[in-house]
């Protein structure tokens, strides 16, 4: 099994203040005030290197709640059957397929991604990665993207 990332719930007064700022540049890139990172990042004063550092692995609790689609990055052993299997797992979850795309197997591997709607799944996230791992077929299985 592959290591991932964890994920926490953290309360606002112990961010650090390149987090706080972050979420404040996000908010204003998404409510379309601002056009530009660069833009952003000046107003609430933050570098723009601190915002790329922290901008995919910090969002707010109510957008992360509301998420319902997910795109996963996985690196699938190249033999027949393979992706029919990864694809009749995620079906067992009650998940939807909604995006599938893949490389062209080189060295025995091909890495796709798959974006699944979750709003129907009978389980939780860690538990489709980790079942998704335990298929022989499967080396590897990571979160890339989250949208609603």
């Amino acid at each position: 099994m592959t290591t991932r990332k964890s994920f926490y719930l953290v309360r606002e007064d112990m961010l650090t203040d390149a987090m706080e700022k972050t979420l404040a540049a996000k908010e204003l890139l998404d409510s379309g005030k601002v056009k530009k990172i660069n833009e952003a990042v000046n107003i609430v004063g933050l570098s723009r290197s601190a915002f790329y550092k922290y901008k995919d692995g910090i969002f707010p609790f109510h957008t992360m709640v509301r998420e319902k689609i997910i795109t996963l990055s996985i690196i699938l052993v190249d033999r027949s059957g393979s992706l029919s299997q990864l694809l009749s797992k995620v079906a067992e979850t009650g998940a939807n397929v909604l995006t599938i795309n893949q490389t062209i197997p080189l060295q025995g591997r091909a890495h796709m991604t798959i974006s699944i709607d979750t709003s129907p799944m009978k389980l939780d996230l860690d538990a489709l990665m980790d079942w998704l791992e335990e298929l022989d077929a499967v080396k590897k299985v990571e979160i890339v993207g989250t949208g609603s």
